[in-house]
């Protein structure tokens, strides 16, 4: 694959990101909250914390968190049904909601949290693309605020945290490998990808689509690369987002 970089929104280069923001304390009744915007994406990320844990893990003295994703009715601009209405949620959001907390299970110590679950809902307020890894990464300045604000308040005796995880998007659009794709992008995609990372560079999961033509390793590799750089970014802004919620 090779070709000519196409014209992107923001007049942005292949390895840029979309304008980024991530507002702390969105949802004031919220453990924990932010809104995270990137470019035309918005997606609220709430942490909220209950004592008790799923039936399997009582008596264990180990916590849990788990994540719920959806989109609003408008979100897409054509109404979307929401999944109350169908009675079920539909298999894209459940595979979604799954990605979501696994990706933060992964830097979470369950023994240090103890018989708590930690429920991370994220809420699309609007879908340009990505809406999957702003949830992973808004979602975890969410959880981040929710488990400092418990130690702060003397529930917890420390952080149950090991790391920080973030997510971006990359693909394939005319032969170039492309960082944070929006929708349009997305939509004509070659390949498409969603990396998580955690903030030490450790991979937690590689999602990777190829739609026409085969993707090969060497494209695999410049994808990471991308995805590396970008996360690297996000998880500068996830710290600046977290210290202002904090203060």
């Amino acid at each position: 694959m090779s070709g000519v970089a196409p014209a992107r929104s923001y007049d942005r280069a292949p390895d840029g990101l979309r304008p980024m923001a991530i507002e702390p304390g969105f949802v004031r009744t919220a453990t924990g909250s932010a809104l995270i915007s990137m470019g035309e994406t918005r997606v609220i990320c709430t942490a909220s914390v209950q004592d008790g844990v799923p039936r399997w893990l009582a008596g264990s003295g180990r916590g849990w968190v788990t994540a719920e994703y959806g989109m609003l009715p408008a979100s897409t601009g054509e109404r979307k049904q929401r999944d109350v209405s169908r009675g079920r949620p539909d298999g894209r959001t459940v595979e979604i909601q799954r990605l979501i907390g696994r990706s933060l299970r992964g830097v979470v110590d369950f023994s240090a949290l103890g018989e708590r679950t930690v429920y991370v809902d994220c809420d699309v307020l609007q879908a340009d693309g990505g809406t999957r890894c702003a949830s992973i990464t808004g979602g975890m300045v969410a959880l981040q605020l929710a488990c400092l604000r418990l130690v702060s308040e003397g529930a917890l005796d420390r952080l149950p945290l090991t790391g920080t995880i973030a997510a971006v998007s990359c693909g394939i659009v005319d032969g170039v490998p492309l960082l944070d794709l929006d929708y349009r992008e997305d939509s004509t995609a070659e390949v498409d990808a969603n990396v998580v990372m955690t903030g030490d560079g450790g991979l937690v999961e590689v999602q990777a689509t190829a739609e026409r033509t085969p993707l090969s390793r060497t494209h695999l590799d410049d994808l990471l690369a991308l995805a590396a750089g970008g996360i690297g970014e996000l998880r500068a802004l996830q710290e600046v987002a977290v210290a202002a919620g904090t203060a």
